[in-house]
C-alpha cells in the first residue's frame, strides 16, 4: 500500500495514511477516463434548442409571383428556406442527448480518476474539515496553507452546510460528498482536497 502524508487545516503534517492501491493506486485508463467525461458532460444538456421549419413560420400562404413570364425563379412561399425570414432546413430540434455507461467502465473510470490525483501529487488528505461558523476567510487560509491556490475540490465524508456555503462564493472551488463524488469534478480541478474520513468513505464504497 502506498502512503500519503495527512495535513490540517493549517498546512502542518500531522501523520500518515495508508491508501488501496486497488482504488488510489491503479494505471489510470485515459479511454474510460474520457468516455466518462464525455458523457457526463452529454447528460448536463438541456437539449432544448430549436429552430422553425418552413410549416412553422407564419405567412406564405401566398404565391409571391405567377409560374412564368416575370423572369424570376418560380417561387411557391415567401417562407422557404431559401428566403429572408423563411423557415430553417434540416435545424436542430428538442431532443435527449444523455445515455449511460456501464458499472464496470463508472467503477474503472473513478478508480483511474483517484489515481492519476496521487500520481500527480494533487491529492492533498486533511486530519478533518470542521468550519466552526459560516466563514468564507477560513476556506480561503485552508486553500492558501494547502497549497490550493486555482480550482480546488473538497470532499467531506458527509454534508457540512458551513463548509459549503462558505466556499461556495470562492472561484474555482467546488465542494462535494463521497457519494456525489464524479469523475469530471476530480479530472477538472487543480487539487483535491479530502478528508481523512472520506477517503475511508472512497475506499469502503470502490473498495
Amino acid at each position: 500500500m502506498s502512503q500519503i502524508s495527512v495535513y490540517d487545516m493549517k498546512g502542518t503534517k500531522v501523520s500518515d495514511l495508508e491508501l488501496n492501491d486497488a482504488i488510489f493506486g491503479i494505471e489510470p485508463n485515459k479511454a474510460v477516463m474520457h468516455a466518462m467525461v464525455v458523457n457526463y458532460l452529454a447528460n448536463q444538456r438541456q437539449g432544448t434548442q430549436s429552430t422553425l421549419t418552413r410549416t412553422e413560420v407564419s405567412g406564405g400562404g401566398k404565391k409571391p409571383w405567377r409560374q412564368k413570364g416575370t423572369g424570376h425563379a418560380r417561387q411557391g412561399s415567401t417562407r422557404s428556406p431559401q428566403w429572408v425570414h423563411g423557415g430553417v432546413a434540416l435545424g436542430p430540434k428538442p431532443r435527449d442527448y444523455s445515455y449511460s455507461l456501464n458499472k464496470k467502465e463508472k467503477r474503472l473510470a473513478m478508480k483511474s480518476a483517484l489515481s492519476s490525483k496521487v500520481l500527480e501529487s494533487e491529492m492533498v488528505v486533511v486530519d478533518e474539515i470542521k468550519l466552526d461558523e459560516y466563514k468564507t476567510k477560513t476556506v480561503i487560509e485552508m486553500l492558501g496553507a494547502l497549497g490550493a491556490d486555482k480550482k480546488a475540490l473538497i470532499v467531506t465524508d458527509a454534508v457540512d452546510s458551513k463548509l459549503v456555503k462558505s466556499a461556495a462564493n470562492i472561484p474555482g472551488v467546488k465542494t462535494a460528498t463521497v457519494n456525489t463524488l464524479c469523475v469530471y469534478d476530480i479530472l477538472n480541478c487543480d487539487k483535491f482536497i479530502v478528508s481523512k474520513s472520506a477517503v475511508a468513505g472512497i475506499e469502503e464504497v470502490y473498495a
